[in-house]
């Protein structure tokens, strides 16, 4: 079967011939020459990229085939638009990122694209980590996107744009760019996307965001149904729909550019319904005969998007047929020339330390100093009550007051997410931040944690420290990929060129009362200890809360991390400690003084009990349980028990905690998570890779969801399942 390179070749040499050109799509259609040769250099670009690295992968130099052949209609969207404009782009979009790279001086698309499929350490954008479109000069955010995940975050980042609230980095009147495939358009996490793009814009707020669906009509193997695509994109509310075909060059350029030039100025979305070919199949693997007939594949030939462009060009008298060849042999040469060098020479990462450098960075110094600053203004802001005067607090008011010290401080961040704005949370902890700093940074979003973190993902790229709040934990597994696959990956496929750093606050663990089953009582932290270089801090009592949260977000700032701040639901409003009265569970707000990560020093576990019999490391609720019992261990068996609350879950403070069990040769493990997956497991094999010599014993919740009212008793740890288990230890 004829190769669709072959075909092209075959088809512009006859039209050189004197054959027929196709007639005319757009015959009225008004385009600029130098608009159209500018196109064309882009397609055969991208279309010869494609060949060479199906080259490079042929001697095993080449690692990734996804390419954009018959796609090559998106450089129309480039040339649309300005290379200031953030895009986030489709893995099939390498037109629109030759075309963008034309725009800027200096460029070397062809040398990028071979070293980034080759896994090169001069991959420019990944650093030989993956083959993305990325590149901070050319304003193009690396995603490695195959389901439309990159979607929220381009609602997001053009949410921020037009907020006011800090410096972006972009032109006042940016626009946000954002391609996926028909079959990506799906996807419940683009459905998502798309909803809360249309929810935003009827309402009135800009948002500046061009959706480009890249429609070859199959995903895979599997056909879209004919019709669907444009019908559902068609009906989306809030989002105007323009339809544009790969085929008709003059008219797509046309409908781009109005398009782009509508949503720049009206400050509204638009989805730009594009329809493509797909050439080669889905990738190099791909036996695209096994479920597509010959027929077919051959008849697709004839959509070839460079064979339209260079028929325009032949009609209009731009460029001969014969020119166009030439340009597209010169253009294989090019590409091939640079190809040819890598073969045996191409430098890739060669350590565990060089592959995750992105994710390791510290600057321990300056997160320390950072989380130490306060902000002016804090009378006002307390309305003359200032939080250290007003004697203890329960940890809900703590991270309340926490909160309005970090607004002051920083100055970019911003407070979102369910009911956290005119309620002031489910539990109050957010309550009066919206009426000291106003409704652009404490807002409401929609019911949808995916959108919650979407906001957060494009707001850090547009300068804003972002605060998101999960209402509970159970929620943030409908929408855990964008932590994972979007929030946690940027700085590694970007070599730290970009960085989302963010607080994500959480209210969860288990031991509500009289509330909720498992949605409100979740006890499952395993998938956020799995997301490398993400940070996993747990408060437990108010005296520590403050400084922790401070720490999450000075680490956001400084390093561009990613930070999850788990709040126990339980511990809240808790006063007491072991009896009605006592006040045990309150303590002092510290004064901006006293902020010294001396007292809590960053990523350290922290001993809340001196002993030496005994320790119980532990995390959450499960500091108050242990302390009670080292209590009861006291009275009845004169045992001095240690308590050592760990803080940080990931990454797990593992040196710290060594050091913190010096002198003993009892650990008990009290670990509220389950036996299967929870942070026990962890630990004990931290310890045992630390070459801990003593006695080592952990409790656990069951392996269970988390039932409805007394029933959660039977799986949740209990404090008799520690006071068992630590005598068991001793005896």
């Amino acid at each position: 079967m004829e190769s669709i390179d072959d075909h092209l070749v075959r088809r512009l040499t006859g039209w050189s011939s004197g054959q027929p050109l196709p007639e005319e799509t757009s015959p009225d259609v008004d385009v600029d020459p130098g608009l159209l040769l500018d196109y064309l250099d882009a397609q055969i670009q991208s279309r010869h990229l494609d060949l060479a690295l199906r080259w490079l992968q042929s001697r095993r130099e080449g690692f990734y085939t996804i390419g954009s052949s018959g796609h090559e209609s998106n450089a129309a969207v480039a040339l649309a638009l300005r290379a200031t404009d953030p895009a986030l782009l489709h893995y099939r979009s390498g037109g629109f990122y030759a075309a963008r790279a034309g725009q800027v001086a200096g460029s070397t698309p062809i040398a990028d694209v071979l070293h980034s499929a080759a896994a090169s350490r001069l991959d420019p954008i990944s650093g030989g980590r993956h083959k993305v479109f990325g590149h901070p000069a050319l304003n193009i955010i690396p995603q490695t996107s195959t389901i439309a995940s990159h979607l929220p975050r381009a609602m997001g980042l053009a949410f921020a744009l037009d907020r006011g609230t800090t410096d972006t980095g972009y032109p006042a009147d940016a626009v946000v760019v954002c391609s996926f495939g028909d079959a990506s358009a799906n996807h419940s996490t683009a459905a998502g996307a798309l909803n809360a793009v249309g929810y935003t814009a009827h309402q009135g707020i800009p948002m500046p965001l061009l959706f480009v669906c890249e429609d070859n009509g199959i995903g895979i193997s599997t056909r879209s149904p004919r019709g669907w695509v444009r019908r559902m994109l068609s009906t989306l509310p809030g989002i105007d729909y323009v339809y544009a075909a790969g085929t008709d060059p003059a008219g797509l350029l046309a409908t781009a550019t109005d398009v782009a030039r509508q949503v720049r100025t009206r400050r509204r979305p638009a989805v730009l319904h594009l329809s493509t070919v797909r050439f080669m199949g889905h990738a190099g693997s791909d036996a695209e005969l096994a479920y597509r007939t010959r027929a077919e594949i051959v008849a697709d030939h004839a959509r070839d998007p460079i064979l339209a462009t260079a028929a325009l060009l032949a009609r209009r008298r731009i460029l001969s047929p014969a020119e166009t060849l030439a340009r597209y042999e010169h253009a294989r040469k090019l590409v091939m020339d640079q190809a040819e060098l890598l073969p045996g020479r191409v430098e890739r990462l060669d350590s565990a330390a060089a592959v995750t450098a992105p994710l390791t960075v510290r600057r321990v110094d300056r997160v320390s100093s950072s989380a130490c600053r306060a902000g002016s203004g804090r009378e006002r802001a307390f309305a003359g009550k200032l939080p250290e005067s007003r004697g203890p607090l329960t940890l809900a008011q703590s991270i309340n007051a926490a909160l309005h010290d970090a607004m002051l401080t920083w100055p970019q961040s911003q407070v979102f997410g369910e009911d956290v704005a005119r309620k002031g949370g489910v539990y109050g902890v957010t309550r009066g931040l919206r009426k000291v700093f106003g409704a652009n940074r404490v807002f409401d979003t929609l019911l949808d944690e995916q959108t919650i973190l979407g906001v957060a993902l494009g707001g850090a790229l547009a300068g804003t420290l972002p605060i998101p709040e999960i209402q509970y934990l159970a929620y943030l597994h409908n929408a855990e990929d964008q932590l994972r696959g979007e929030a946690g990956s940027l700085r590694f496929f970007s070599a730290g060129q970009y960085a989302n750093g963010m607080v994500v606050r959480i209210a969860g663990l288990a031991y509500q009362q009289g509330f909720g089953g498992h949605f409100h009582n979740d006890n499952s932290v395993a998938v956020l200890r799995d997301i490398p270089g993400l940070a996993l801090a747990v408060a437990s009592h108010p005296a520590t809360a403050p400084a922790l949260l401070r720490q999450c977000l000075a680490l956001a700032e400084q390093e561009g991390r990613v930070c999850v701040f788990l709040e126990p639901i339980a511990l809240y409003h808790r006063r007491d400690l072991h009896a009605e009265g006592d006040g045990g569970w309150l303590a002092p707000y510290p004064a901006p003084a006293d902020w010294s990560t001396a007292e809590n020093p960053l990523g350290e576990v922290r001993t809340v009990r001196q002993g030496t019999d005994l320790a119980m490391v532990t995390f959450g609720n499960g500091v108050p349980m242990s302390l009670r019992v080292a209590g009861t261990l006291a009275r009845e068996r004169q045992v001095s028990a240690r308590v050592v609350d760990l803080q940080w879950l990931a990454p797990l403070p593992a040196a710290s905690l060594r050091a913190a069990l010096h002198g003993i040769s009892r650990v008990l493990v009290v670990d509220e998570t389950r036996t299967s997956g929870g942070i026990s497991e962890a630990v004990v094999a931290a310890l045992v890779d630390a070459g801990f010599a003593g006695r080592i014993a952990r409790v656990n919740s069951v392996d269970s969801y988390i039932p409805l009212g007394p029933a959660a008793d039977q799986v949740l740890l209990r404090e008799d399942d520690v006071l068992t288990a630590a005598r068991s230890l001793l005896d």
